[in-house]
């Protein structure tokens, strides 16, 4: 089960995003889908060196964002310098709802019921997965106009996933997820889990109508199981 953080850090935790800059910062961190330093954090997004570890601490502290230390020149030994503190998404979930609302145990029965449950299940429900991809790919693709560019058809897919919950980062050729929505129950359904997840984006492909782009499972650590093949 989701570890059950008490209500009140959550609230704090998300009242530290309201401040524009740290927003901005954390937005940006947890894009790059991998650890990064406060120097290019600072060039990335225009915020002075020192205003920028302020933030970061501030967002590590709260557990919004996770550190390591490393040095970035590769040396080890006397005169490699000293490591560099580096920023990342934290494994944390964090949620608010008032009345306090539980949704990831109906989700965690019900995937243990469709797991129980002999082929069909499994199936409607990557049937029903595909289906609401179609859905909101065709609803997008009727917003992207009658005839959209290549280009627009790519940031309506982006647009269209970040939606339905999903970080795209576009590395190289490939366009990865930097988070899943369904989380909470990766480790005891992942394979359910990702066969919704490959269903859905198949599903929003077809309903963009989007033949260049394909999407496969793909598992990495810290990311989604599904990537798209961009070329």
């Amino acid at each position: 089960m989701t570890d059950v953080r008490p209500a009140t850090g959550d609230i704090d935790a998300i009242a530290l995003l309201d401040e524009p800059v740290r927003r901005t910062l954390y937005e940006w961190v947890v894009r790059q889908g991998r650890p990064v330093g406060r120097d290019e954090a600072s060039a990335a997004t225009g915020v002075s060196r020192g205003l920028t570890a302020f933030h970061l601490d501030r967002l590590a502290k709260a557990g919004l964002l996770a550190t390591e230390f490393r040095r970035l020149s590769g040396k080890t030994g006397p005169g490699a310098g000293r490591p560099s503190k580096l920023y990342m998404r934290s494994d944390r979930d964090v949620s608010v709802s008032l009345p306090s609302r539980r949704y990831d145990i109906a989700a965690e029965l019900m995937a243990e019921a469709l797991e129980d449950a002999s082929g069909p299940p499994t199936r409607s429900l990557q049937d029903a997965a595909h289906r609401m991809g179609e859905e909101v790919g065709s609803a997008a693709r009727m917003a992207a106009g009658p005839r959209p560019t290549e280009s627009g058809r790519r940031e309506a897919l982006v647009e269209t996933l970040e939606e339905r919950g999903y970080e795209p980062l576009e590395q190289g050729g490939t366009l990865r997820l930097g988070n899943c929505p369904f989380h909470a129950l990766v480790d005891d359904h992942r394979d359910l889990v990702c066969g919704m997840n490959l269903a859905l984006a198949e599903g929003i492909l077809d309903g963009l109508g989007e033949e260049r782009i394909s999407a496969r499972l793909d598992r990495q650590p810290g990311l989604c199981c599904v990537a798209f093949d961009l070329e």
